[in-house]
C-alpha cells in the first residue's frame, strides 16, 4: 500500500551532495494537501520524495477519482511522462507535509544516458509497480470488498498511517457509502 524504495533514495541524496551545478538537483518542501503534480498538466522536474507521504490518484472521465498508490521516501515521480514526453498521466498530492529532490529535466535525461546504477533503479522501480498493480488487480478481483477493506486497514496498521474514509474508498475504487457498508459489516463479524 505505502511504496518507499530507501536504497533509490540514498542514491540521489548522495547525487544531491555531489552535484556540481545545484540547480540540477534542489530540495522543495509541500504542505499537506498542496498538489505536487496534477493530471494532464505540463511535468517539468522529476521528482524523488526524500520524507512525507503522497497519494497518486486518476480521476476518470466520469469525475470519480481511483487512487493508484500511496508513496513514501524514495518514491519517484514524473519519470514515465519525462522518458516519454507527455503531460502527466495522474494527480500527485500531499497527505503529509513533504520533501522531495526535485530533479532537473535535463539533468535527468543526461543520467538515463549516463548512469548505469540510476537506470537500474529505475528498472526495479517499473518491475515493482507492475508487479505491485498486477498483484492489487488480482486481488480485488478474487476478493471482496470487505476483504480488501480488512486487508487495507490492516496494512494501514502496520504502516502506522491514517487515510480518510473517502481515500480508503478511492483506493479500492469503491463510493464511500459502499465503504461504510463495508466497514458496517467487518464490525458486525467482530462482533
Amino acid at each position: 500500500m505505502l511504496r518507499t524504495n530507501q536504497s533509490f533514495l540514498a542514491y540521489v541524496s548522495n547525487l544531491y551532495e555531489k552535484q556540481n551545478r545545484k540547480e540540477d538537483i534542489i530540495v522543495r518542501s509541500f504542505e499537506e494537501g498542496e498538489l505536487l503534480v496534477s493530471q494532464n498538466e505540463e511535468v517539468n522536474k522529476v521528482i524523488l520524495l526524500r520524507e512525507g507521504i503522497v497519494k497518486c490518484s486518476l480521476t476518470e472521465g466520469n469525475g470519480k477519482e481511483y487512487i493508484l498508490e500511496f508513496s513514501g521516501s524514495g518514491e519517484i515521480i514524473g519519470e514515465l511522462e519525462s522518458i516519454r514526453e507527455v503531460k502527466a498521466l495522474c494527480t500527485i498530492e500531499a497527505l503529509t507535509a513533504v520533501k522531495v529532490y526535485s530533479i532537473s529535466i535535463p539533468y535527468f535525461r543526461k543520467l538515463l544516458k549516463e548512469d548505469i546504477v540510476f537506470n537500474g533503479f529505475l528498472l526495479n522501480v517499473f518491475a515493482e509497480r507492475i508487479s505491485n498493480t498486477s498483484s492489487r488487480a488480482s486481488y480485488q478481483q478474487l476478493y471482496t470488498v470487505e476483504e480488501s477493506l480488512n486487508r487495507l486497514l490492516e496494512l494501514q496498521s502496520e504502516q502506522d498511517i491514517k487515510i480518510s474514509k473517502e481515500n480508503m474508498a478511492a483506493y479500492l475504487g469503491v463510493s464511500v457509502r459502499s465503504l461504510n457498508r463495508s466497514l458496517k459489516s467487518l464490525l458486525n463479524k467482530d462482533e
